[in-house]
């Protein structure tokens, strides 16, 4: 049980913390995912967010040009590299099948980049596995957490680099 909780309450301080904290001042790499199962539209909606400065210096890294999310001067350049990043480091398995993610767009606000996608035609979502190593390749201390709502029931776990994935089941 104390197991459980010191778990759910470092989860909740990192999301915090991720939530709060300015980009310079960060001592932690984290980046949270949420995915919710939308029965209504039966889709999935995925949330990927980022600290700001350490995407932008990847994305610099990887694809040897020059970044800036917060007041990009072609939208459509950097809706190009955040897909691309994300893509090659996030995928989705559906009641034990892969899943295309489409893209939907990307916002920053000050601090965080999110990331938008959605799955759509998932009637049913039993299980969901994820492969997630965003930010493994700028960090080797980075964490990832992801939140899963699925039937209104919300689960949470985090991993940490160099683990690259969980499984969900409701």
């Amino acid at each position: 049980m104390a197991s459980s909780l010191n778990k759910w309450l470092f989860i909740l301080g990192l999301s915090f913390f991720l939530t709060s904290a300015k980009p310079a001042d960060h001592p932690f790499h984290v980046s949270v995912i949420e995915i919710n199962h939308n029965a209504a539209d039966k889709n999935l909606e995925i949330s990927c967010k980022i600290f700001t400065d350490d995407f932008e210096k990847i994305l610099t890294q990887n694809y040897k040009t020059k970044v800036d999310l917060i007041n990009p001067p072609n939208k459509a350049a950097m809706d190009s590299l955040v897909k691309k990043y994300i893509l090659s480091h996030l995928s989705i398995q559906i009641n034990g099948r892969p899943v295309a993610l489409s893209y939907v767009g990307f916002e920053n606000d000050k601090e965080a980049a999110y990331g938008y996608f959605e799955v759509n035609n998932t009637i049913s979502v039993t299980k969901i596995d994820i492969t997630n190593s965003l930010m493994y390749d700028q960090f080797d201390d980075q964490v990832n957490i992801m939140h899963v709502i699925v039937g209104g029931k919300r689960k949470s776990n985090k991993l940490t680099y160099p683990d690259k994935s969980i499984s969900f089941s409701f």
